[in-house]
């Protein structure tokens, strides 16, 4: 996987849109963005293709570029974002449905990294370290489902993205630690005000508190991620 970046003509919130029904659903591109306030009006496309094929796909789209000729754009009446009201830039900045799909796929994905190592912790803390203390077990149950998220990352990256383990898990460590810290916090701090920390394994009520410990780690950083994806491209998993 390799970033590309090609100047373009892209002037408006229009030609986004219009570049994203062409790159969004790409096989080949795994997230792109697009900058119509700098004066070449860059497009980067990180994914598995070379310049050529990064290029061509622009220009599918009916766009110039540096390397090629092209139909510029066409579409008309829609202002760039910043030149609009701030309170519907804002509205139309947290409106992506499409974004809000990706990002609950994405923090999904980092829940079950997280519940993994997460409770794993704390069932053998509370089975065989019975005396642990509680902030103790929940910094160690944070710190085990940090790791478990890092890792299946990598594992998803290596196997998905054909990248090599090195490569994968810089990658996977780039990704937001804040997002799934607050997951974690969440996660946890929801879990000990049902149960009091007291991991019941032949408890049903115990494994039910799951559930919406859970449902509070998945939508805690999900604004966040929905944030970083919509501003940067950057996703937690």
């Amino acid at each position: 996987m390799k970033e590309i970046t090609v100047p373009t003509n892209l002037h408006c919130g229009s030609c986004v849109t219009k570049l994203g029904k062409v790159l969004d659903n790409h096989p080949k591109v795994h997230h792109w963005s697009a900058d119509v306030s700098k004066h070449d009006k860059p497009v980067t496309i990180m994914g598995n293709l070379d310049e050529k094929e990064a290029t061509a796909l622009i220009e599918q789209a009916g766009f110039k570029t540096t390397y090629g000729i092209a139909t510029t754009c066409t579409m008309q009446a829609t202002p760039l974002v910043a030149e609009q009201p701030a309170a519907v830039a804002k509205n139309r900045f947290w409106s992506d449905r499409k974004v809000w799909r990706r990002a609950g796929f994405n923090t999904f994905n980092c829940l079950i990294g997280c519940s993994i190592g997460d409770f794993a912790m704390i069932i053998y803390l509370q089975v065989y370290h019975p005396e642990t203390p509680m902030w103790l077990q929940m910094g160690l149950a944070i710190i085990a489902g940090l790791l478990t998220s890092i890792a299946l990352e990598t594992t998803i990256l290596h196997l998905k993205e054909k990248l090599v383990w090195k490569a994968a898990l810089r990658m996977a460590l780039s990704m937001s630690l804040i997002s799934m810290v607050g997951m974690e916090v969440v996660m946890n701090t929801t879990d000990f005000m049902i149960t009091g920390g007291k991991a019941q394994l032949s408890s049903m009520g115990y494994w039910l508190a799951f559930l919406p410990a859970a449902l509070a780690g998945l939508l805690a950083p999900l604004p966040y991620n929905y944030y970083q994806l919509k501003k940067h491209n950057k996703a937690c998993h």
